[in-house]
């Protein structure tokens, strides 16, 4: 049967941008580059269609072509990233102003983006001792909060690979080093359905972190302050919090595709 060249039959839209955009969430998945043929594997698409797509993406700055003739995410996304990053912050913010009243702790949001956490939202808790993180700060996922509740919703050789690529510095002495020793942590977060930052980040700070399910691109959301008020006896009260929460900022998602 001969492909439609206008209209998509699934979703009554244009193919040829489904394809487009089909083929920019491909290169994400596989790290923010990938080889012709990779992508019209993955695509389930010709490699003459994948090209095609591929040069006009690449003409509008939406990609870039490495030395090796890979193609990479282009530097045009970056300013509807942040566009879009500073949106999804505004409407989850009352959200997150929720957490802060019922825990007194500074409540965040981070989404995954090239392989790093970054933090899109946050309301900072009222108490004069508290933590503050500036928006748009990116962090190794690894030994934060958020960022474990983003690795998370990723299968265990995602996990590896990702840690493969960005290394696993010590911010502090609790701060794991090794594959290993985070996939441990990690099982732990899924029985449970929450991270925790044990001051792995910053020494005398402690984060509880949910997953925010079904969200276009990985999310989490957090509270975090000192250890000594954000005591691990609170997740039994705080956690339950933040996954409705969490639920809440997932039916956002879902207007904003309804729209």
């Amino acid at each position: 049967m001969a492909r439609e060249t206008h209209k998509s039959r699934g979703t009554g839209g244009v193919q040829s941008v489904e394809r487009a955009f089909e083929l920019l969430e491909i290169l994400a998945t596989m790290g923010g580059t990938g080889a012709l043929g990779d992508l019209a594997a993955r695509a389930d698409l010709p490699a003459p269609t994948i090209h095609r797509l591929a040069r006009t993406l690449l003409g509008m700055g939406y990609l870039r072509q490495l030395p090796n003739r890979h193609y990479s995410l282009g530097p045009k996304l970056i300013r509807l990233g942040e566009s879009a990053a500073h949106l999804v912050g505004t409407w989850s913010r009352p959200h997150l102003l929720e957490l802060v009243e019922r825990t007194g702790e500074t409540a965040n949001m981070a989404l995954m983006d090239n392989d790093m956490a970054v933090y899109v939202a946050q309301v900072p808790s009222p108490h004069s001792m508290r933590m503050f993180t500036e928006v748009g700060r990116r962090v190794y996922p690894h030994c934060t909060g958020v960022g474990k509740a983003l690795l998370m919703q990723l299968p265990n050789d995602s996990v590896r690979a990702l840690v493969s690529r960005t290394g696993m510095p010590a911010s502090t002495e609790n701060s794991h080093t090794t594959p290993e020793e985070l996939l441990a942590d990690i099982e732990l977060c899924r029985s449970r359905g929450y991270a925790v930052d044990e001051g792995e980040q910053e020494v005398g700070v402690r984060c509880f972190a949910v997953p925010v399910p079904d969200a276009p691109s990985l999310t989490a959301i957090s509270i975090s302050g000192p250890a000594a008020r954000v005591t691990l006896k609170s997740a039994t009260e705080v956690t339950p919090l933040l996954k409705r929460v969490a639920r809440d900022i997932a039916s956002e998602f879902d207007k904003e595709a309804a729209g």
